[in-house]
């Protein structure tokens, strides 16, 4: 594996993590078009890293208040939430992760699951909007969201964030709940993904510089991501990502 693929797909990492247009099916289709041979998802994990830097790193002031001040009760509710919401990716991630490894490799299915994508943020438009209060039941109704997101193609942002809106959050607090609940997601994956990996195919080069770039990229998009999210412009992802579905699909 060369550098110059590592940046690409690190950089089309940090760039598609927090978009909503699905970091594991651009990495999909970047790997197919770069020539890449790398089986299953470890690459994207190590790539997570990066991006789960980039998370801590916007979220930074939100964490340390919700991890030290437990002595709130509005703190531990949304800790509960969290929880709560990561238990059905986990789920998944446990029972299917052979069936999901297998997926990463069938462009087409990503090309499907972009549409898919695509149609849902472009729908997200039409959406009722509220400002109601995050409740447990709307933390396991965005978690079981984020499980269906597993799958590449899926934007889990995208997801997480719409079905938090469809359920009456604000778009700014959808999205900081969608990226405080990716935290213990992206480190299961990994912890999951280490644990099944007998030999790692790219060295600590390769490791090191994708956590990089990723992190720098995902920080950019993330904080990127935060300001549309004020214009309500959200939907405009969903036409990129139905045209790149259908362009994918066809050829």
């Amino acid at each position: 594996m060369q550098y110059i693929d590592t940046l690409i797909l690190a950089i089309l990492q940090g760039l598609t993590e927090f978009l909503p247009i699905s970091s594991s099916g651009h990495l999909v289709i970047g790997q197919k078009l770069l020539d890449i041979d790398l089986p299953g998802n470890a690459f994207e994990v190590v790539l997570h890293i990066g991006t789960l830097m980039s998370v801590v790193t916007v979220f930074r002031v939100e964490l340390k208040t919700l991890l030290f001040n437990l002595n709130d009760s509005s703190n531990r509710y949304y800790i509960s939430a969290i929880t709560i919401g990561t238990i059905p990716a986990l789920l998944v991630g446990l029972l299917l992760k052979d069936y999901i490894s297998l997926i990463f490799d069938n462009i087409r299915f990503v090309s499907v699951s972009l549409v898919f994508t695509g149609v849902m943020l472009i729908t997200s438009k039409f959406i009722i909007k509220r400002n109601v209060k995050l409740t447990l039941f709307i933390g396991i109704v965005i978690g079981l969201a984020q499980a269906v997101a597993i799958i590449p193609g899926i934007s889990r942002s995208g997801t997480t964030i719409c079905m938090g809106v469809l359920m009456g959050l604000s778009a700014s607090e959808a999205a900081k709940f969608s990226f405080l609940l990716s935290i213990p997601v992206i480190i299961g994956a990994g912890l999951l993904t280490a644990m099944n990996i007998e030999t790692i195919p790219f060295g600590l080069d390769i490791i090191l510089l994708g956590i990089l770039f990723s992190y720098l990229v995902g920080w950019i998009s993330l904080k990127w991501l935060l300001t549309i999210l004020r214009t309500g412009k959200l939907y405009w992802f969903g036409v990129y990502c139905l045209i790149i579905g259908l362009f994918v699909y066809m050829s």
